[in-house]
Order: C-alpha cells, then structure tokens, then sequence
C-alpha cells in the first residue's frame, strides 16, 4: 500500500489540508491526528498504511495496530505482569495507526487501557484512526459516556478529519460482481 497508488477523488479533505500535507507527515511533526471517517472498503487503511510506510522512510518510528488487536495484546500483557514493558515501544513512537476502531467492543478494562494510551499520545505524538462508527456511536464500543468524551476530547483537540466517501474498492474489482 503506497500514495502511488491511492486515489484522492473519493476523499474530502479539510480546509488547509492537501495531499501533500499528508505525503510529507508534516501532521507528525506538528502532533496532529488524523481520523479517517467513511464507508467499509473505501481506501482508508491503504491511505493509513502508505502514511505509516512514508513516516518510516522518513526516520520515523511508527506502530500500527488493528485496534482490537492492540486491546487484546494490553489485556494479555497485563495478565502476564509484563504491561509497562509492552506499552514502551508505543510511548516510544513518533506515530501510532490504530486500524478499525470499533468494528469489535471492547471490554471495560481494554477501554480503560486504550484511553490510556491516548492520553498518553495527547501533545506528545500523532495518532491517525481508521473507522466507520460515528463519534456519536463510540460510547457503546468504550462502555462509558466519560471514558468516551475525555477520549475524543484529548483525541479531537489537535485533529484533521478525512471522510471516505467512495464505495467499497473490494467490492468493485470482486469477481463476484464481475460475473454477475
């Protein structure tokens, strides 16, 4: 997954953002999150993967992370005594990727953990979130209407978000379709 090949036609950008922007990671150096908002298939974990290889080609340090993928690992780190020598590599990084936030819920403890880690990125670092669950929706996969308003609180304050408004791109080169 690279910018080469990656289509901005379907993707709104907001004011002041450009393609370049992104391209260069200048959001890293300035702390700023990016959330990629928008339909299943429509191109925003490319867009993630092509920024975290661009920031590593940089000199960047970069960890992408499926998001429940990242609260499992916490939980299990936690269970085996070993949290703190987990979380050093992330509290280490320039950028962390958290991949479809919110396909699966989380436990209360994992949500705890997650809103964690945000605040400790929050001014330190940039986070970009790949989703399709409205802000309004985050509350029933964090359990917790505080837990979720410090989050996107702490989240939202220094954010540049970019809707995906294209249709799936799986779906239109499936075979499936194309036989049909």
């Amino acid at each position: 997954k690279a910018f080469s090949n990656f289509r901005f036609d379907e993707v709104v950008l907001p004011s002041g953002i450009n393609v370049e922007y992104l391209k260069d990671c200048r959001f890293v150096d300035e702390k700023m999150n990016l959330i990629f908002y928008g339909n299943i298939g429509a191109g925003k974990t490319h867009l993630a993967t092509a920024i975290g290889m661009e920031a590593c080609m940089q000199g960047k340090t970069v960890k992408f992370y499926r998001t429940a993928g990242l609260v499992n690992a916490l939980t299990e780190a936690k269970k085996n005594s070993n949290l703190s020598s987990f979380l050093k590599p992330i509290q280490k990084c320039d950028l962390l990727i958290l991949d479809e936030w919110g396909y699966v819920p989380f436990d209360r403890d994992g949500a705890r953990m997650l809103f964690d880690i945000i605040s400790e990125c929050y001014e330190r670092k940039s986070i970009v979130i790949t989703t399709n669950i409205e802000f309004s929706r985050w509350t029933h996969i964090l359990f917790d209407e505080q837990l979720t308003g410090a989050l996107l609180d702490r989240l939202l304050h220094h954010c540049h978000l970019l809707i995906f408004n294209g249709d799936s791109e799986r779906l239109k080169s499936s075979n499936l379709k194309r036989n049909s």
